[in-house]
């Protein structure tokens, strides 16, 4: 198991280091406690999975969606990571990576309600 978690931890690095433009344009938004003053990490793992950001302090984790998660398998697969970490707890927020662009206010209203009422 202990080996599982540090290929885990190596792979959230890799990734940290491969950000997509979305991730880092939300990352700019939430680091550095700039939203509410919460912290925020990125490529953060959790269990089997890592989460794009995951607030600690209320039990968030927000995903960031591309258009490959519209097809049926990946659907299903986001579907049981989703029960997976809402069963121990977690608030998932989604979002489609269009959403940035389109409502950067509004998904950053709505992490913000989410950290607000504790996750």
């Amino acid at each position: 198991m202990r080996d599982a978690s540090l290929l885990n931890h190596a792979f959230a690095r890799h990734l940290r280091r491969r950000q997509t433009d979305f991730e880092r344009k939300l990352w700019y938004a939430l680091r550095n406690r700039q939203l509410a003053k919460f912290k925020f990490r990125r490529q953060q793992p959790i269990g089997p999975y890592i989460a794009d950001f995951f607030c600690s302090e209320v039990g968030l984790i927000i995903e960031l969606d591309g258009s490959q998660h519209g097809e049926p398998e990946n659907r299903r697969r986001d579907e049981k990571r989703t029960e997976f970490l809402e069963s121990r707890g977690y608030k998932v927020l989604r979002f489609w990576n269009h959403d940035l662009i389109e409502n950067m206010e509004g998904v950053l209203d709505r992490i913000f309600l989410a950290v607000s009422e504790g996750g």
